[in-house]
């Protein structure tokens, strides 16, 4: 597949590491906008609606953390968290936060920009996609539009969020690994973990269950995975 250009924003306060990341998406063919500080990266996110955003974590004015809650309760854009926190639960935290990636600092700007076409080319795959919606008891995924309501209420995902939800829809009942949710959702990117998968579960259990603990719709097959259970035809809590 032809990888995809985009507009990209890029807030990071260091000039140096600013402009190389910039030269390497332009070498992409992507737009590059680049900002220097939290307050910013709002601003200019609000005024431009770009395609991705790469979001470095320590920024003044507003980190990026509070940038990527901000930016995240407002749109699905595909963000990707770059920063020197290299701990399990920095990661998570990120990811909790709607992150879609997480680059740990000293990284490899090749690989961002790598990162970056994956990411953009599986948006792309969503949108172009022209099948009918994927309906699971009350759980409705239309893929085309990019929408998915529970019960007719819109449930705000981030992009990772859908994606996982969106193949578990697709084969109500069955059980996937998490190995196989990797495959069918983020593609061959050795980047995403299973852990990663688990923190998705998790956050989309926050949305989808009256009680995220004892849930109902996507649940647990101990020592397996997980499945999406149409609660009408099997209420039995994982």
């Amino acid at each position: 597949m032809r990888d995809v250009s985009a507009q990209v924003l890029v807030a990071e306060d260091d000039p140096k590491q600013a402009e190389l990341i910039r030269r390497y998406l332009e070498h992409d063919n992507h737009r590059v906008v680049v900002v220097h500080d939290g307050r910013a990266a709002i601003d200019e996110a609000r005024r431009r609606a770009p395609d991705l955003i790469v979001l470095d974590v320590m920024m003044p004015k507003v980190d990026g953390l509070d940038v990527c809650r901000i930016l995240r309760a407002e749109s699905d854009v595909p963000i990707v968290l770059l920063t020197a926190r290299t701990t399990e639960e920095d990661v998570l935290l990120g990811l909790d936060l709607g992150a879609d990636d997480y680059v740990t600092k000293p990284y490899s700007p090749r690989q961002l920009a790598a990162r970056i076409r994956a990411i953009l080319r599986r948006v792309r795959r969503s949108q172009d996609n022209g099948e009918q919606p994927l309906r699971v008891g009350d759980l409705v995924v239309d893929q085309q539009r990019h929408e998915i309501t529970f019960g007719g209420t819109p449930l705000d995902c981030t992009p990772a969020e859908f994606r996982m939800l969106a193949v578990l829809a697709a084969e109500p009942g069955r059980v996937f690994t998490r190995g196989q949710l990797l495959s069918q959702a983020f593609g061959m990117d050795k980047f995403i973990t299973e852990r990663t998968i688990d923190v998705h579960v998790m956050n989309l259990r926050r949305k989808l269950e009256p009680d995220p603990r004892r849930p109902i719709h996507l649940l647990t097959v101990y020592g397996v995975g997980y499945k999406l259970q149409d609660s009408a035809a099997d209420g039995t809590p994982a």
